[in-house]
């Protein structure tokens, strides 16, 4: 997989090979469609956190049984389900940061293996993964920042502008904190991270502040073609996670 990102979600080789040649043309061209306009109706909320806490990957914590959860199941179209690997997510906000916890199902898990997993893991969306995509500023729809982290904890995250060539900057650090935890009786494998927001550009959050964000899960072995991909809000041109007016809505409550 090259530096561009592309995710292929075909169902034949063929599909696979068309899909990877339109998805390349799109990153190439730095946009998507309607770039200038969000186009998803998704919603969620982060709900407020009056102390912080450290990332164990242990999701119950009280302060996760409060949160508004949201699950996915479906393929980044939004026309396959596969609750083999159903996943839940949640979003936390302190004075000083933004927690997301997820909860995924597994059958195997497939992890790079025998690497040190405090160092940064560039291409780490080849192997198991949930992902955060966050923009805390919509009107600048082409600036986000993702975040990933896998089933050994290992991570990455990257700063998005869509209008550079390449769009992704793996130099950035944002000194985000995570913890990941196997529940292997329940098949689960639990996610926690903490995003400061001096890092995403943010002071202060407010009650009623909304963000853009999504979510994604990568599953499986082998190659894309044979790997499960889901997303939160849906990309019905498939291709590429990195459509920016296909995220949903982040609303922070108090």
């Amino acid at each position: 997989m090259t530096s561009l990102r592309i995710r292929f979600f075909a169902l034949s080789v063929a599909a696979t090979l068309a899909l990877g040649f339109a998805a390349r043309i799109f990153a190439q061209s730095g946009s998507g469609q309607n770039d200038n306009s969000y186009l998803s109706s998704s919603k969620t909320v982060a709900t407020y956190s009056p102390s912080d806490f450290t990332p164990d990957g242990d999701l119950s914590k009280a302060v996760w049984k409060r949160a508004k959860w949201v699950e996915f199941d479906h393929d980044p179209t939004g026309k396959t389900e596969n609750p083999s690997v159903k996943t839940r997510v949640a979003a936390v906000w302190s004075d000083r940061y933004i927690y997301f916890a997820f909860s995924g199902r597994y059958e195997s898990l497939n992890v790079y293996e025998g690497e040190d997993i405090s160092k940064e893991r560039w291409e780490l969306w080849n192997r198991d993964v949930v992902e955060v995509f966050l923009n805390p500023r919509p009107e600048r729809i082409t600036h986000y920042y993702e975040f990933e982290v896998a089933p050994n904890n290992q991570w990455i995250d990257l700063e998005i502008e869509k209008t550079k060539t390449p769009f992704n900057d793996a130099s950035w650090n944002s000194g985000f904190e995570h913890a990941t935890k196997i529940d292997e009786e329940n098949h689960l494998w639990l996610t926690e991270m903490r995003i400061p927001l001096s890092a995403v550009g943010v002071q202060k959050i407010h009650d009623g502040d909304q963000w853009r964000v999504n979510f994604f899960r990568a599953a499986g072995h082998g190659g894309d073609e044979k790997r499960t991909f889901l997303a939160w809000s849906s990309i019905p041109q498939g291709g590429t996670f990195h459509v920016p007016n296909r995220f949903g809505i982040l609303r922070f409550v108090k």
